[in-house]
């Protein structure tokens, strides 16, 4: 089937960065012959231009139609569908690489002049919503136009290689499939951290924080990728219906269990000398789930941090005299697995020492970025690695007493050094 990907945001970071890299590769392996790439902008704009901007090359990606229009002017839509002229045997898909406001109007615009028909697909970007109650907001707008089956809500961590091989590392694995549960495990940890600060997004950031920014949406989804049920098959259609069910045995966010924290320039940097914005927060919660009861499930995000780094670590639970074992997912960078081994220390003594069993991939091994993923699977149709409305509000319902809870404390929050470890200011 032919596809159209039309693409709100053409000239923006994202696609830029992302978007047109990501479709220059798919265009290489030509398998996707059969793509046609539009770009939406407000200004007048050369597509060639846009893409030798954006990659320089543009021997895999080689040509690029732009529609200029006001994505506010709804009568500019209806001209929008005359210029795609959709055929039934095409498919449309719609890429809003812009803010969520405009991509709410987009979508009520698209929806009222017909351009919602079964073959017309609409990708939206992170974040859906700011809580809960704007996050079933957002599901329903678009549910005036759209089936949930047209709606592939991106979280672009689900599409991470070493995030898919969490899968397939629990499933394919007989090693660790039966002691995957609170018998042997006795804590897991989950971190994305950064090492820089907000880089001049002074706006975004101070609407957003560290929970909305990474720990609603990219923390969560791993975190639901490593405690649900893996199915019997290992069918990936099944992943989001798995996800959501883990997500919903999640207990409510205990606020006096969660810790956050600024790091210490950012009220300069955004010239708010009041600012509660926090650039770091851990959080623990718990599962109703019987295979994770009283497993410490910690998530982790911050800014300014001594690492850079976004993995999964499973602490399995000591033997009799034998240590605890560390399994750690490495998601990104460098992405492998690792796990610490007890082994006799080399010499005349009976001393122990930890030693550590890794894998990565080969270092001429090219893995698709992220965001090929995603491109690719929406246009086969292949839901597995987005995210449904039913994961967004079960995740957003485990955070919300921790947003109540900080909408009523005034408490200028603790300042860290940039540089400093998680340990250093969650203590755990």
């Amino acid at each position: 089937m032919k596809t159209k990907l039309l693409i709100f945001g053409i000239t923006g970071d994202l696609s830029t960065r992302k978007l047109l890299p990501a479709l220059s590769a798919i265009k290489k392996t030509g398998d996707f012959d059969q793509v046609e790439v539009i770009g939406v902008s407000r200004r007048e704009a050369n597509g060639e231009d846009i893409l030798r901007s954006a990659l320089g090359d543009i021997s895999g990606l080689a040509s690029l139609s732009v529609f200029t229009m006001n994505v506010a002017n709804a009568e500019d839509y209806s001209k929008l569908r005359d210029y795609l002229s959709l055929q039934p045997d095409e498919q449309l898909l719609v890429y809003l690489s812009v803010p969520p406001t405009a991509a709410s109007q987009i979508v009520d615009f698209m929806g009222q002049i017909g351009l919602c028909t079964d073959n017309v697909k609409i990708l939206f970007e992170k974040p859906f919503g700011v809580d809960l109650a704007s996050a079933q907001q957002v599901i329903e707008q678009a549910a005036k136009y759209y089936q949930e089956s047209q709606i592939y809500r991106i979280d672009h961590y689900l599409a991470k290689e070493m995030a898919q091989n969490i899968v397939a590392f629990r499933g394919g694995n007989a090693l660790f499939t039966h002691i995957w549960d609170n018998a042997s495990i006795e804590k897991i940890e989950l971190r994305a951290t950064e090492t820089i600060g907000i880089e001049g997004r002074a706006g975004f950031y101070e609407q957003t924080g560290a929970l909305r920014d990474v720990l609603q949406g990219h923390l969560m989804q791993l975190l639901a990728l490593t405690v649900m049920d893996i199915p019997s098959d290992l069918d990936w259609s099944e992943l989001p219906k798995r996800r959501y069910e883990a997500l919903r045995s999640i207990q409510p966010a205990d606020p006096q269990k969660a810790v956050r924290a600024q790091y210490d320039t950012y009220e300069t940097e955004v010239d708010n000398p009041r600012t509660l914005t926090e650039t770091f927060v851990s959080v623990t919660l718990f599962s109703d789930n019987p295979k994770w009861k009283d497993v410490p499930l910690v998530l982790t995000t911050g800014k300014a941090l001594s690492a850079k780094t976004t993995e999964v670590r499973i602490h399995f639970r000591k033997g009799h005299e034998a240590q605890s074992n560390c399994l750690t997912l490495h998601i990104q960078p460098n992405e492998g697995v690792e796990i610490e081994l007890f082994t006799k220390k080399p010499g005349y003594d009976r001393e122990f020492e930890a030693q550590k069993l890794a894998f990565s991939y080969p270092d001429d091994t090219v893995l698709p970025d992220a965001y090929e993923q995603v491109i690719v699977d929406a246009i086969r149709s292949h839901k597995s690695l987005f995210t449904s409305n039913s994961e967004v509000l079960e995740s957003w319902r485990i955070l919300q007493p921790l947003l109540d809870a900080w909408s009523m404390d005034m408490t200028l929050l603790p300042k860290y050094a940039k540089g400093v470890k998680v340990e250093d200011i969650s203590g755990r």
